[in-house]
């Protein structure tokens, strides 16, 4: 019995989504600490903070992540070792170039009025620099599928910061600024950790190589488009609130999207899992089998999420509650948090879709597919709020975009291999009959 448990717990699945799962809780710790911490208007304005950081540093971690992994998981240690020492030299000339566009800028602060892009401009670069260690750790953890000690990185950069403004706020010091200072000293303890523990892999710059370079950059140039997404239409989303309503409804409407974690915990465990698996069955020029298990991941974790969006539509104001505390009950975040649950049946569709299409050498296609999402996004986003002056018409404009994302892939990836749409909910549902029946057994025995 301990060996079966043994078996599990080092499972590389099991792995990634209990550090997904812990990781997510963190999140939502932080968050309610934070939402408890700082007046509704400073928590808009931190959140406009990190959301413009998190948008920005997508630039490199979706230019990297996907490129350094395809072409480090399964390489020789020469290989791996260029692999590595290319990604160290993109990511600081990224790092570099980013920081040097933001410097001009800080000469003219005073016509800037808003709070959460004064704090982005006066502090991106510090956080960037701070941060590079530990995202090309997390980036090599991954590739060797460590997600022990993916977790370990990830446990510090969370539990860091929570330590710290939990003892600011027994000490009576928090506020806006000061907690702003422990996410930079998170950052900074990330990847002082990730350094000594010899992760980062430093000493392989040396040996990058103007081949392996062009290589990763010409993938990362259209591969970055899958990543931007999500962090692209946040973005929108809270600049369009900002302009319109305010500082205040960004908070709120944080609050309800940030329960979405409950979403992104299968989707970014099964995508870390899944990506070898897809990436395996192309290298063997298995085009079924590409096909299969990317229909397999989707149908999945789709059936998972349908009892999970029903309670929540049916609870949403408890989570509301627990995370944001009585002044946030009878807002809208509680309707914004069951809107996003629903349409968020279509997200394995729309992560998975884009996931192959980078693995079958196709992020041209997620590139512009994104680009064509933003607008819409953008679009639905104006005329959402216009019509319905509140958060409500940005939550419901959500749609449109996901619509637009689902479809291109489907159109791509069905002339890759043709396959009916309604095939990948059809296998989700047979594979997860067969998990429960195989659970069934297990127990009995």
């Amino acid at each position: 019995m301990l060996n079966k448990l043994l078996a599990v717990i080092k499972n590389k699945h099991f792995l990634s989504l209990a550090g997904n799962i812990i990781m997510s809780g963190l999140g939502m710790l932080t968050t309610a600490i934070i939402y408890r911490s700082l007046t509704l208007a400073e928590v808009g304005i931190w959140v406009i903070f990190q959301t413009t950081i998190l948008f920005v540093d997508t630039f490199r971690s979706g230019f990297l992540t996907t490129a350094f992994i395809k072409f480090y998981a399964g390489a020789t240690p020469e290989r791996a070792a260029e692999v590595v020492g290319s990604t160290w030299y993109i990511a600081l000339g990224i790092t570099g170039t980013l920081i040097l566009l933001n410097l001009p800028v800080l000469f003219f602060m005073e016509y800037i009025q808003d709070g959460g892009y004064i704090l982005f401009l006066k502090y991106f670069g510090l956080t960037y620099i701070l941060s590079l260690p530990w995202f090309i750790a997390s980036c090599v953890l991954q590739g060797e599928q460590r997600f022990d000690r993916l977790l370990y990185v990830r446990f510090v950069n969370q539990g860091s910061f929570i330590l710290i403004v939990v003892l600011l706020l027994i000490f009576g010091k928090a506020s806006l600024l000061t907690v702003l200072y422990a996410y930079l000293a998170s950052h900074g303890i990330t990847s002082l950790y990730t350094l000594l523990m010899r992760w980062t892999r430093l000493n392989t710059l040396g040996k990058r190589t103007k081949e392996t370079t062009l290589t990763i950059f010409n993938f990362g140039k259209f591969s970055v488009g899958t990543t931007l997404s999500s962090n692209m239409f946040r973005l929108s989303d809270v600049a369009i609130i900002n302009h319109f309503l305010g500082a205040a409804p960004v908070a709120i409407y944080n609050l309800g999207q940030t329960l979405m974690q409950l979403v992104e915990i299968p989707l970014r465990s099964f995508a870390a899992t899944g990506m070898p698996s897809l990436s395996a069955a192309y290298n063997q020029n298995s085009r079924s089998e590409v096909i299969y298990i990317m229909k397999k991941y989707i149908g999945l974790i789709t059936v998972v999420l349908i009892p999970a969006a029903i309670v929540a539509v049916l609870l949403a104001d408890v989570p509301i509650y627990l995370i944001g505390g009585g002044k946030y009950v009878g807002t809208e975040a509680a309707n914004v948090f069951r809107l996003f649950m629903t349409f968020a049946l279509l997200y394995p569709a729309d992560r998975f879709f884009a996931l192959t299409l980078d693995v079958i050498h196709k992020p041209k296609i997620n590139f512009y597919k994104v680009l064509a999402m933003l607008a819409a996004n953008i679009i639905f986003d104006i005329l959402g709020v216009m019509l319905f002056k509140s958060i409500y018409g940005i939550a419901i404009a959500t749609v449109f975009p996901t619509l637009i994302a689902v479809i291109v892939g489907y159109i791509a990836l069905n002339r890759y291999h043709k396959f009916p749409f309604l095939s990948v909910y059809e296998l989700g549902v047979s594979e997860a009959k067969i998990y429960l029946t195989q659970i069934k057994q297990k127990i009995r025995r």
